[in-house]
């Protein structure tokens, strides 16, 4: 009986709107299993059959790791330019006009400062989903600023990278900015205040070879494609066979590239942990738990 209401049942379809860009069920890119797509919203944009970590939102981000009401945006004011006057299949100013009205950012950066379990931090997120998360002069600059202002206030820094690499429509503006966030960072080395950097996935290009791996830790997520060069690129180059998995996060773990791979549930908690101890303060993060969540 219970199979045959199974069928009767109005099952959900899919809707291609912007209220359900891709209706209400969609199949795990790892594993093939249906997930009930709010579901995995709520599990942190993880899928909770097999634990693979879908590209994350950055409001959605920044929530997972912000104390609540804690958050203060300072980037905003800045978007970019188009001194090159560059073309593609578009002209620069359209194509980022599109993805702005998109995103509703003026580019591919969040920075500001908050509470984690308690502990004031500075943090910049990048987001992905405007124009691959490339690298122009606004970005450069909100990172820079955000590190100089973290040094200014005494604050730790966490930065969280995904990202394509440099914005090929700003040229060697794009590539100045690699010099740029490294000369910024030094702000808050001279004070011996830890950076620590997130990896998310894809964290590749001009940003791999710059700030994203430059922390006092750097760490990432699971899975999480790392590179600066794609695989076809380096094969091509030195007419070797890669080994399987070679610029994923648990590859570059072994080989010491990075100091640890967090799943999401566990970042907030383990960053915190991280700052405490390249701070030398006490760790007691169950007593931090329960003083934000009021108990």
């Amino acid at each position: 009986m219970a199979l045959e209401r199974w069928f009767r049942r109005g099952r959900p379809t899919r809707v291609d709107d912007d209220a359900t860009p891709a209706g209400l069920w969609m199949k795990c890119s790892a594993c093939n299993v249906q997930i009930y797509r709010k579901d995995l919203v709520s599990n942190l944009h993880v899928c909770p059959e097999c634990g693979h970590h879908y590209r994350m939102p950055v409001d959605e981000r920044i929530a997972s790791l912000m104390d609540e009401g804690t958050f203060d945006r300072w980037s905003g004011a800045l978007a970019p330019e188009d001194p090159l006057e560059f073309v593609d299949t578009e002209a620069y100013p359209d194509r980022m006009a599109r993805v702005q009205g998109k995103q509703g950012r003026p580019d591919a950066i969040v920075t500001g400062e908050g509470r984690m379990h308690g502990e004031p931090v500075a943090m910049f997120v990048m987001d992905f989903f405007f124009a691959g998360g490339s690298m122009g002069s606004v970005v450069g600059e909100e990172i820079a600023r955000a590190a100089e202002r973290a040094a200014d206030r005494g604050l730790p820094l966490v930065g969280l990278a995904a990202s394509g690499g440099a914005r090929m429509q700003e040229g060697a503006l794009s590539l100045m900015q690699m010099a740029k966030t490294t000369t910024a960072l030094e702000s808050l080395n001279d004070l011996g205040l830890p950076y620590i950097s997130v990896l998310t996935d894809p964290t590749t290009g001009g940003v791999t070879a710059s700030f994203a791996t430059l922390g006092d830790l750097v760490v990432a997520e699971p899975k999480a494609l790392i590179c600066f060069a794609g695989p076809r690129v380096i094969q091509q180059t030195i007419k070797q066979e890669l080994p399987e998995g070679f610029q994923r996060a648990e590859f570059l773990l072994k080989k010491g590239m990075l100091d640890d791979v967090i799943e999401r549930k566990d970042l907030k908690r383990k960053l915190v942990r991280y700052i405490r101890l390249l701070l030398d303060r006490p760790i007691e993060l169950e007593r931090e738990d329960a003083h934000v969540a009021g108990v």
